[in-house]
């Protein structure tokens, strides 16, 4: 019991020497967290292309007789929305989209700026479109819909597939988001350097204290001598010196 309560009580003094030890390197810490922080603002400011991202949507309704809507309908076309997601992202669509648009890009790259999802629980299919153009955004997504449109009637045999949202030019970017990165990077800097602070502490093995005489050594001690302020200014005087040298 006494070995369990000295292994606590070194385990308090050791966390609150740590804290300690953090705090007596806010400085470097702080300015660590600003320094980065500033560094990765400046990069997404200077570095990173703004993009910008329009987005449409489609009601897809898939009705059995043609002419009522019934509850059945409904289900199943909340049920195949997936299914409509899928068809949206497949490559007939890109190509064509490519191929009245005349672009100088491949399939694999416009289907890498968009993002197609079925809100849960409706027939409405979202697609948004990101490219650094704003106008181009916007042009692409009405091109995707009108296609993705045609190409779900034909395959999929349904009736109804309507524009829910037409196509937005957007007028403020989408990305980067400089302030959460900028947030992200002081943060990782100010991590960073406590946990440097942290193992040179830890890796510094000599005594300072006469609390470390007695925690290391196993050794009591009968008094200190204070250093005096004469002194302390002599010893700071004595390593300037050294360091000239």
């Amino acid at each position: 019991m006494e070995v369990n309560q000295q292994d606590r009580d070194e385990i308090e003094i050791n966390l609150v020497e740590l804290i300690r030890e953090l705090w007596s390197k806010k400085g470097i810490i702080f300015l660590s967290a600003a320094i980065l922080g500033l560094a990765v603002i400046l990069f997404n400011k200077l570095m990173v292309t703004p993009q910008y991202e329009s987005t449409t949507k489609l009601y897809v309704l898939a009705k059995q007789d043609g002419v009522n809507v019934t509850n059945g309908d409904l289900q199943a076309s909340t049920l195949l929305t997936k299914d409509y997601a899928e068809l949206i992202r497949s490559r007939k669509v890109s190509e064509t989209v490519i191929n009245n648009l005349g672009l100088n890009m491949n399939s694999e790259t416009l289907l890498g700026k968009m993002s197609v999802a079925a809100q849960p629980d409706t027939r409405i299919v979202t697609i948004k479109v990101t490219d650094k153009d704003p106008y181009l955004a916007c042009q692409l997504a009405d091109a995707v819909r009108n296609v993705a449109a045609q190409h779900i009637q034909n395959v999929m045999s349904i009736e109804a597939v309507n524009v829910a949202e037409e196509a937005n030019i957007p007028e403020h970017p989408v990305g980067p988001r400089t302030k959460r990165n900028g947030v992200m990077g002081a943060l990782l800097g100010g991590v960073a350097a406590a946990a440097v602070v942290l193992v040179v502490y830890l890796m510094n093995d000599t005594i300072k204290t006469s609390e470390d005489v007695e925690r290391y050594l196993g050794l009591s001690t009968l008094g200190t001598i204070p250093v005096s302020e004469e002194e302390h200014k002599g010893t700071k005087k004595k390593n300037k010196k050294v360091r000239r040298k």
